[in-house]
């Protein structure tokens, strides 16, 4: 556990890197998007690197390992926007942004931890290609709820579903890196 956990420090540090910069370059403009544009942007995400997996070719020079740095980092903006809800009024001081990332980011990690105690690191014998067909499972899932205005009967809620996709998102970065991936 302990090599996991500093692995999963090594890549949040990494999203939480990149999601410093684009505060930089853009501000705090994604605090316009609703939840489910949030979603949506995920999905698109995520669905890129599932057609690349089944093409085994791409077209973009951008890989795996920038898509799920931004699942991560859309997933910690939606459960801001959960949190706080989204503005017409965009701007947010990026020492805020950043603080409500950290909290977010550091309960996804707890619920990690708890869950690789329980599960004993079964992400580690997982594909790539099945931790991304189960992100975009949640996100199915996450629309749906969006779709009932939120109400589920014994589902957890679309907040659970965002902290697992960020952990699944972290797993396939630690696997990628891992792997020697020369795109890490």
């Amino acid at each position: 556990m302990e090599k996991t956990n500093k692995q999963f420090e090594k890549v949040i540090a990494i999203c939480r890197e990149v999601f410093e910069e684009k505060m930089k370059d853009y501000g705090s403009a994604w605090r316009i998007l609703r939840p489910s544009s949030l979603t949506d942007q995920i999905y698109i995400k995520a669905s890129r690197i599932r057609s690349i997996q089944k093409k085994g070719i791409q077209k973009i020079d951008e890989g795996f390992t920038s898509e799920f740095i931004g699942i991560v980092n859309y997933s910690v903006m939606a459960l801001i926007q959960l949190e706080i809800g989204s503005k017409e009024e965009t701007t947010m001081p990026p020492d805020k942004a950043i603080e409500l990332y950290i909290r977010h980011i550091t309960a996804a990690m707890s619920l990690m931890t708890d869950k690789n105690h329980d599960y004993g690191e079964a992400w580690r014998n997982m594909r790539i290609s099945s931790i991304t067909d189960i992100i975009l499972m949640k996100l199915l899932r996450i629309k749906q709820i969006e779709d009932n205005e939120g109400k589920t009967f014994v589902s957890e809620g679309v907040d659970a579903n965002y902290s697992d996709i960020i952990n699944y998102a972290l797993f396939a970065l630690i696997q990628l890196e891992e792997n020697s991936n020369p795109e890490f």
